[in-house]
């Protein structure tokens, strides 16, 4: 039965003359009042065509419900909720969408002096600040791509002439990409599988944005852990690859600070013969550097195939990365929105630090002019502008499920618009930045060599753990620098693996839905990160470097760029690009600018293909260093890149096959359409076509308190069905 005091309140409202409909109206119809007797919920920006209300009008009094329904003992007295879909007026019985209904406490504004924050999720959370999210985001974007890939491609490809067909990337893919996913993240407030309620047959890319972010969660970490054990062997009076007299040191092994006759200094007074000997040295030099990465950080093997033994360094180093994933996200948003004040900002700090002892070097002039020297005739090879492409796709992280996931902790009205714009632009300027660090420095180390950049220019891991340490030997306080440098790479890492690991956790809390996995959130998170360490065990081999270069290769290159695609052609044709613009402009109050929405339809997906066809074009088989890998490392590649695609079309099919429908076509037209419970996610902002058009019934088993005047205790029933008092004002 129902509880006295409940069945009393519902008595109450009948003799007050509610009008009584039929059941089937569910949980969570506790704005129904606010719906139909007060103004709508609307965008801040059309509140002042509204008009005033008195606040002491009956029309104020609000019903407050227990989120959970109340047992009445009657079985089949349930009811599930579905919200209409986007154009369908609601019919007679049939139940009223809701999900994500939280137990809000509203005060009074007259007595409290501000609006109550009507956008705020106490079950799913929010951002404490809208500042949290766009540092997350910055973090998120601005990775180790920025610092040691980006100012390589510059360099080979132009120099300040591939900034040209760079920004024009990012003015017709990257930033309106980038809108989309936020701000279809921010409008369903789901993570990446609860948004393809928009159209469910492609939920599968969805699946596919996990398995990616799967893949590069478990090699990023890798990375990180790298640069974790490169920053514990700074903490030295002399860093460990600055002389060759180290056990792990070849007899090639030469040091720029121990032989001068590979310095420009001294190769004009030398003999003839002298000078050959030199060049035979410089010719046959390995750096002390390139030394210990491979046979002390690494111990390589000569095998992609031949693991040989665990690394117990980088072992103990991964554990480190892991745990300290674990406790910056194990309250979620709730965590890592304060560490990200650190993690997001600091960086700058130590790439200012950086730049201004870079540029002093004798030699930096050198290494910036090969850095940004235009030449303009590469802007006609395609080859630059597909360069510029990928760079700005994979920068921004886009296709990855972060940016949805991230922005659906959003609340409702943030302008995304704004944010979108925002962060793009400072990815590409921290990218351009970051090249004067790493020439400036370079530069100084080709200037002692007496060598052109070009042979010490170097990317990816070789310029991170190779290049860059050896020209951090040159400078005095080498070890200063040195920790500088690797403290940044893993705060870079860290912001980037965040939301990594927060994408798979939000996309499985999301997909069981229920209050209890919501509270058992933490464990979620822990389960994750330890497969994630598992998982990166056989990295830390002494193979795990061919492994890693391997899934970077293949797991988040093609894969993304399909899904990308895919993503852009079922909002923008499946589900429809009006409807989406309405979506837009039902949560920011403003229609997306027509520049964004010719980007979707048309501009963006046709990028994104060429894209694609310009990395079939210009593949070649992966190789490390003078290595190449066999045909059966390429073809596990290939499944890798498959794993996530596949995906898509498993899904749809399985998807279309549960699809009840007459004839063929009418079950394709109905398994593409809008699931009834797309839309936003809290009651109050269910406007326009999304509103309910029926009142909650006395039958549905819910409990409605009135918020009085003063303050209130409202019994609150949680998910073991027990009680809990919770204030609240009105």
């Amino acid at each position: 039965m129902v509880d006295k005091g409940a069945k009393g309140m519902l008595q109450a409202m009948e003799e007050a003359g509610d009008a009584s409909v039929s059941p089937g109206a569910g949980r969570g119809v506790n704005e129904w009042r606010r719906h139909t007797h007060s103004t709508p919920s609307v965008h801040p920006k059309m509140a002042a065509a509204q008009g005033p209300v008195d606040p002491s009008s009956p029309e104020q009094m609000s019903w407050r419900m227990i989120s959970q329904p109340i047992h009445t003992g009657v079985e089949g007295t349930s009811h599930s909720l579905h919200p209409a879909e986007p154009g369908e007026a609601w019919a007679q019985g049939e139940a009223i969408p809701t999900r994500d209904i939280t137990h809000e406490a509203y005060e009074d504004e007259s007595e409290n002096g501000f609006m109550p924050d009507e956008d705020h999720s106490l079950q799913r959370g929010n951002w404490g600040n809208q500042i949290e999210f766009v540092l997350t985001s910055v973090g998120y974007a601005v990775g180790l791509g920025n610092v040691w890939r980006f100012p390589y491609l510059c360099y080979r490809n132009g120099g300040g002439a591939f900034l040209v067909p760079y920004f024009v990337m990012l003015i017709f893919c990257g930033i309106p990409i980038f809108f989309m996913e936020l701000s279809f993240g921010q409008f369903a407030s789901q993570g990446c599988l609860g948004v393809w309620r928009i159209s469910p047959m492609f939920k599968g890319v969805g699946y596919g944005m996990m398995v990616v972010s799967t893949y590069i969660g478990i090699y990023y970490n890798v990375v990180v852990c790298i640069a974790f054990y490169y920053f514990f062997s700074s903490l030295t009076s002399v860093l460990p690859w600055t002389y060759c007299d180290n056990p792990w040191n070849t007899p090639n092994c030469v040091s720029i600070l121990e032989n001068p006759n590979i310095t420009k200094s001294t190769q004009p007074s030398a003999m003839l013969g002298n000078v050959s000997q030199a060049l035979n040295q410089t010719l046959q030099r390995t750096s002390p550097s390139e030394e210990y990465w491979s046979f002390c950080v690494l111990n390589l093997s000569d095998d992609v195939g031949n693991f040989g033994e665990v690394q117990v360094h980088l072992l103990s180093c991964l554990l480190v990365s892991w745990v300290v994933v674990f406790f910056c996200l194990m309250q979620g948003i709730r965590s890592s929105g304060k560490v990200v004040y650190f993690t997001a900002t600091f960086p700058y700090v130590v790439l200012t630090i950086l730049f201004f002892r870079g540029v002093t070097l004798e030699g930096a002039s050198t290494g910036i002019k090969y850095y940004l020297t235009p030449q303009w005739d590469k802007i006609l090879e395609a080859k630059v502008w597909g360069d510029a492409a990928s760079q700005i796709f994979y920068s921004l992280g886009c296709a990855w499920g972060g940016l949805i996931t991230m922005a659906s902790y959003n609340r409702f009205h943030n302008n995304c618009y704004r944010d979108s714009v925002v962060i793009s632009v400072t990815n590409c300027v921290t990218s351009v930045y970051a090249g004067f660090v790493i020439f400036s420095v370079l530069g100084s180390m080709a200037n002692h060599l007496g060598e052109d950049v070009s042979q010490v220019a170097e990317h990816g891991p070789g310029l991170a753990f190779v290049a860059y340490p050896e020209a951090l030997t040159l400078l005095p306080i080498a070890p200063l620098w040195s920790l500088l440098f690797f403290f940044m790479l893993i705060l870079m890492g860290l912001g980037t693996q965040f939301c990594l690991l927060e994408t798979l956790v939000t996309a499985i809390v999301d997909e069981v839905g229920n209050q209890w996995i919501l509270q058992q959130k933490i464990y979620v998170t822990l389960g994750v990160a330890v497969a994630g360490f598992l998982l990166g065990i056989p990295l830390t081999s002494q193979a795990g470097i061919y492994w890693l270069l391997l899934m970077d290769n293949y797991a988040a290159s093609y894969s993304l760029v399909i899904i990308s695609c895919i993503m852009c052609v079922s909002i923008m044709y499946i589900y429809g690009h009006q409807n989406y613009s309405e979506d837009v402009q039902m949560m920011l109050g403003f229609p997306p600018p027509c520049f964004f929405q010719i980007c979707w339809r048309f501009i963006s997906p046709t990028i994104i293909f060429l894209i694609l066809i310009f990395l079939v074009i210009q593949y070649q088989p992966i190789t490390y260093n003078q290595y190449r890998y066999p045909s059966w490392a390429e073809a596990i590649g290939f499944l890798m890149a498959l794993s996530s695609v596949i995906c898509i079309p498993f899904y749809a099919l399985f998807h279309f096959r549960r699809t009840d429908g007459d004839t063929l076509l009418q079950r394709l037209k109905n398994s593409t359409k809008p699931s009834r419970d797309w839309g936003p996610a809290l009651l109050k902002h269910r406007t326009g076509r999304y509103a309910p058009t029926i009142p909650p019934s006395p039958e549905d088993g819910l409990e409605f308190q009135p918020l009085h005047l003063d303050k209130a205790q409202i019994p609150m029933v949680g998910s073991n069905d027990s009680s809990r008092l919770q204030d609240s004002q009105m």
